[in-house]
């Protein structure tokens, strides 16, 4: 499921694997690498200090050639089942920031992952939709995600 009005972005799946595998994908440089960002792109990671007030740096670069140099600053961290961080372009040129909220909710065997993104306004959202494609971009990193938990997070 995706949703992308008013000031969010909202992608919500079930995933076949317990919340601290789901979480340890997020948070494991090892492994987010495999899987974050939409299909054809890859990711380069600079740092990631996963802690309040700890900074994910990385780059991911696009099927396209142009790389995006990225800058998180983590507000909340609660494993396995919360992640709260505060986004922003590394190369500051891009106007539009947002916070996320990141929940993993352990349902039966498996978890739900919602992801929650939170624009400044409507304007900056449907900035990144229209020039980024941030809504299926956002659908197609929860399907990466879910394939990679799935293969059993190898």
């Amino acid at each position: 499921m995706i949703d992308a009005t008013g000031r969010e972005i909202v992608v919500e799946r079930v995933l076949s694997a317990l919340p601290a595998a789901v979480f340890r994908a997020w948070t494991t440089p090892e492994e987010i690498v495999k899987w974050w960002g939409p299909n054809g792109f890859t990711t380069t990671i600079l740092e990631m200090d996963v802690r309040p007030g700890g900074v994910w740096r990385y780059v991911m670069h696009g099927p396209d050639g142009r790389n995006y140099a990225n800058r998180v600053i983590y507000l909340e961290v609660d494993p396995p089942s919360r992640l709260v961080f505060r986004h922003t372009p590394e190369a500051r040129d891009e106007p539009v920031h947002h916070t996320s909220i990141v929940t993993f909710d352990h349902v039966a065997a498996q978890t739900r992952v919602t992801m929650r993104g939170i624009f400044d306004s409507a304007e900056a959202l449907q900035h990144v939709v229209k020039t980024y494609g941030a809504a299926e971009g956002a659908e197609q990193t929860m399907d990466r995600l879910e394939a990679f938990v799935a293969a059993g997070s190898d």
